[in-house]
């Protein structure tokens, strides 16, 4: 009878309801149905359901987000919902956080298929992914003036996204909500969460239950984390003694953008010595990129492993969501965009004035808030290392006149140590997590889990090996 009243339309639903019982899934009721990703190529049978496809955030340019849902490997009725921005500013969420960090799948070696994520932050969290700003992956505007663009224009297309998203997905409107992020998110996820909450106050209606936010390795002030750097790069026995002194002499960081020829010259000197190392990682052996070319031709399983880490990901990564069928399954690229996807954009003009810009007063407004702000840092980065980031979180506990709840001490996982953590009031947390990077759940996705499932369950972590 349903058949006969509703003709191809049934047909097509009970296609996809069948499709998703044999992924062992239920259907949910109000999700999008076509946005429902039946199944990514090469991706291993999993119980949980993945959306995808693109949010307009302005109807008159046709600017349009691109995002990627993950629900929860088991009870997603339960938990909360995260979002997840990577920084650049200008990176893919989708190709970082996703398919490299904390997704649910990392690329096989070849680029031609996918490998369960087991610590995949899912096992806590509904994901939510975002391709921010336009320009960024496959999110766009038809109007290529979109990509001159800036932090302001980044937090309010940020906002109507998540307006209109929770129309497609209303059941999760009510969930608890958390914000988090990495890099240049530092600038991104503070000034969502203010826009946020500037919303809810003028909102008579619906208002977003944001629980706290998270953020790693975060760009919070330049001059700060960029004066880290060096000192950073001179005590992991990178540069030397002199260069390091040069560096002193010569470099006033807090006046980044007139620095002199003679600190151009110091910085200059610092690029050669660095080639060899990967300043997102010191630790991390590099990927040489012709022994993957020569891999994905083989069609083999990727054997360039560092500390247990596949250091050519980033090749397979883009290999894999540049496959036509990837993207078809993803229903991403539906304007055929000019160009392939990349992890970082090279449309976006981003504002240099914004990069300068601290983000401690944000900070310290969302905290007054009632927001807790959990910040946690890779101690392997030199690019934002945890010397700038302790520092200002110092500072910044100090401006909101905190005294140390938790004093800095170890926290572990599985008996070994996880990394160091300090708290200031109930509000302010600083962690490092031991052995990680830039990336931290791609460098160490054990202890980046059991850190984001403590914060998501409002727990401490763990002060003794029991």
């Amino acid at each position: 009878m349903i058949m006969v009243s509703y003709g191809a339309f049934a047909v097509r639903m009970v296609v996809v309801v069948l499709t998703v019982q044999w992924l062992g899934c239920n259907f949910a009721e109000g999700y999008p149905e076509d946005d429902l990703v039946v199944r990514l190529p090469g991706q291993p049978k999993v119980l949980f359901r993945q959306y995808a496809g693109y949010v307009e955030v302005d109807t008159k340019t046709g600017r349009s987000l691109f995002y990627y849902f993950v629900e929860a490997a088991t009870e997603p009725e339960t938990k909360p919902l995260t979002l997840w921005l990577n920084g650049g500013p200008g990176c893919s969420s989708v190709g970082g956080g996703a398919f490299t960090e904390l997704g649910p799948f990392y690329p096989t070696g070849d680029g031609r298929g996918l490998r369960i994520n087991s610590m995949s932050w899912n096992k806590a969290s509904n994901l939510l992914f975002v391709e921010s700003p336009a320009g960024v992956g496959w999110s766009y505007s038809n109007k290529s003036s979109d990509y001159n663009t800036g932090d302001e224009t980044t937090a309010t297309d940020m906002l109507v996204f998540l307006l209109r998203w929770f129309s497609k997905f209303p059941e999760l409107k009510a969930r608890d909500f958390f914000l988090t992020g990495e890099s240049y998110a530092g600038h991104y996820i503070p000034q969502l969460a203010d826009a946020i909450h500037s919303y809810n106050r003028q909102s008579s209606g619906f208002k977003f239950n944001v629980k706290g936010i998270a953020i790693g390795n975060p760009l919070l002030r330049l001059s700060t984390d960029t004066s880290a750097v060096y000192d950073y790069l001179w005590s992991h026995g990178i540069i030397s003694d002199e260069l390091r002194l040069e560096i002193v002499k010569q470099c006033d960081f807090k006046n980044i953008p007139n620095v002199s020829n003679a600190c151009i010259e110091a910085l200059t000197d610092v690029s050669v010595v660095s080639r060899y190392v990967d300043v997102y990682d010191v630790l991390r052996d590099l990927c040489h990129p012709s022994i993957v070319e020569q891999e994905l031709r083989l069609q083999k399983m990727a054997t360039h492993m560092s500390m247990g880490v596949d250091v050519c990901m980033t090749y397979e990564r883009k290999f894999y969501l540049n496959l036509p069928e990837v993207q078809h399954a993803l229903h991403a690229n539906r304007t055929r965009l000019p160009y392939e996807w990349s992890m970082c954009s090279t449309l976006v003009n981003y504002s240099g004035i914004d990069l300068s810009i601290t983000m401690l007063p944000l900070l310290k407004r969302i905290i007054q808030n009632k927001t807790p702000v959990f910040i946690f840092s890779g101690d392997q980065d030199s690019i934002v290392p945890f010397l700038g980031t302790r520092s200002l979180i110092g500072e910044l506990a100090r401006e909101l006149n905190f005294s140390t709840t938790l004093p800095y001490g170890q926290w572990f996982y599985k008996d070994q140590v996880g990394g160091w953590v300090t708290e200031f009031g109930e509000l302010l947390t600083f962690a490092t997590v031991r052995g990680a990077a830039h990336t931290v759940p791609y460098g160490q996705p054990g202890r980046a889990l059991h850190m984001f499932s403590s914060i998501v369950r409002g727990r401490r972590l763990p002060n003794n090996t029991h």
